[in-house]
Order: structure tokens, then C-alpha cells, then sequence
């Protein structure tokens, strides 16, 4: 959680940022905290900062296409997307109790339309949202690869039992990557990577409720700062490794 938000930081803060994010910022300066490790791990700080650039495109483009949506951003964290998002209609940001004690004080929410829920992702977190009948959006970032098949099919029943019209934005890891690689600076938290899958059209065979519709590499985001990315991207064992952020369509939508 610190190391995303950090990350996040520091790049709003290079002169040659591709996004601002003025309350990671105000963050790292409040919080009396030792991020020597977060600085080093530099892969996983490229990998936080790529899949942000992705992932506000993603979410930007769906908020202006449906401007009365529901958006959920489960397993939030202190991420503070919702304040760099305009035009929705109401913002639901879901983690642990724990986390979210925290959450509520470094970020309080004063705003109506943003809701905070202290809940498992696995839970009926469904029965909280007010709004069913209009365009959902859900944002499932930087969770699947601490989970099981049996957690992330779960999360999508209730997704199910909740709305009519969802789509989720789901960023998973290739299992070879699950198997081989840890990120250093969350290695002493004890946090281990357990689960991943080959592709998108992978991910909704599992979803019985919901149909593939497009993904995104992560290299689509490194390459906003490093060009030669958009060639590595087209090589597919390049892309075959990447982090890829998965479109899923809810059937009947």
C-alpha cells in the first residue's frame, strides 16, 4: 500500500510526469515513515506508475462514456484515483477494515459522492452499493496475484448479484511470473504472489457471468516513458510476461 501510493509520488513530482497526483504527495510528506526500500525497488515502482497510466486511460475514457456510473475500486488502499477522476456519479472504495481505519485518516472522506466500505472483497459488499440500474465500473488492481481462483470467482458472483451492467478492469500476472518473481521491496511483509492466468480469454472462461472483451499490457504504459516499449510490445513473449489489464463485459449488458 505505501510503495504504490510512494511510487505514484514520485512521479507526479518529475517535471516530465505523465499524470499528477497531488494527494500522494501530501501523503508521503505527512507520514513519518522509512521508504529506503520503496526507492530501490525500482521495477516494481516502473510497474506501479505503468499500470496508473493504463489504468486512468481505461478509467477516464469509461467515466466519459458513461457519466452517470457506479465505479467500485476494490482493494483501494490509499489509492487516491478517485480524486483524479471527474464526471462519475458515485465512487465506492473497498479494502479491509484495517486498511481502511488508515484510510480514514490520511484520506477522511467530506465527499457525498465517494463512499468508503470496510469489507473483504470477498464479502456481500454488494448489499452496501445504492445504485444497480445504472452502468457499473469495477477496478480490481494489484489484487489477483494475492488471491486464489476459488477468491477472484467469488468477488465476481457478487459483482453479478449486484448489477445488471458492469464491466470490470482486472489486472492479473502470468503464472511463470507468479512462479519465479517477487517484488524485494514487499518481500519482508510477508506478502507473496500465489495466483495467476495465461490471458483475459482465460480469465472469463473461470467467470461464468461475464465474456472477454479486450486487454492491455502494462507495456502500453512503459512505453509513455520509454518508446522503445511499443516495439517490445508487439514481441509476444514480452507481452506473454507483462501484467495485462483485462476488460470483462457483464453477459446481457
Amino acid at each position: 500500500m505505501l510503495q504504490c501510493f510512494y511510487a505514484r509520488a514520485m512521479h507526479s513530482r518529475n517535471p516530465k510526469n505523465k499524470f499528477r497526483d497531488t494527494k500522494a504527495e501530501e501523503l508521503i510528506d505527512r507520514i513519518d515513515y522509512d521508504f529506503s526500500n520503496a526507492k530501490k525497488d525500482t521495477a516494481m515502482s516502473g510497474g506501479i506508475v505503468a499500470r496508473s497510466v493504463v489504468f486512468d486511460e481505461l478509467v477516464s475514457d469509461f467515466i466519459r462514456k458513461n457519466p452517470d456510473c457506479t465505479v467500485v475500486n476494490i482493494a483501494c488502499g490509499l489509492d487516491p484515483r478517485c480524486y483524479r477522476m471527474t464526471g462519475f456519479s458515485h465512487w465506492y472504495n473497498l479494502d479491509l477494515p484495517e486498511t481502511m481505519a488508515v484510510r480514514e485518516k490520511l484520506l477522511p472522506e467530506k465527499n457525498e459522492t465517494i463512499s468508503q466500505l470496510a469489507m473483504s472483497a470477498m464479502d456481500d459488499w454488494g448489499a452496501k452499493i445504492a445504485e444497480t440500474n445504472v452502468p457499473a465500473l469495477i477496478i480490481i488492481e494489484g489484487l489477483t496475484m494475492y488471491l486464489a481462483q476459488t477468491d477472484i470467482q467469488q468477488i465476481f458472483r457478487v459483482i453479478s448479484g449486484r448489477f445488471q451492467d458492469a464491466t470490470a478492469f482486472v489486472e492479473t500476472m502470468n503464472p511463470m511470473v507468479v512462479r519465479r518473481f517477487q517484488e524485494k521491496s514487499i518481500a519482508a511483509s510477508g506478502a507473496r504472489f500465489t495466483w495467476g492466468v495465461k490471458d483475459g480469454e482465460t480469465l472469463a472462461a473461470l467467470l461464468p457471468d461475464f465474456r472477454f472483451m479486450e486487454e492491455h499490457g502494462l507495456t502500453e504504459g512503459m512505453a509513455v516513458f520509454v518508446p522503445i516499449y511499443k516495439l517490445l510490445d508487439k514481441i509476444p513473449a514480452v507481452r506473454s510476461i507483462s501484467n495485462r489489464i483485462v476488460v470483462l463485459q457483464q453477459e446481457g449488458a
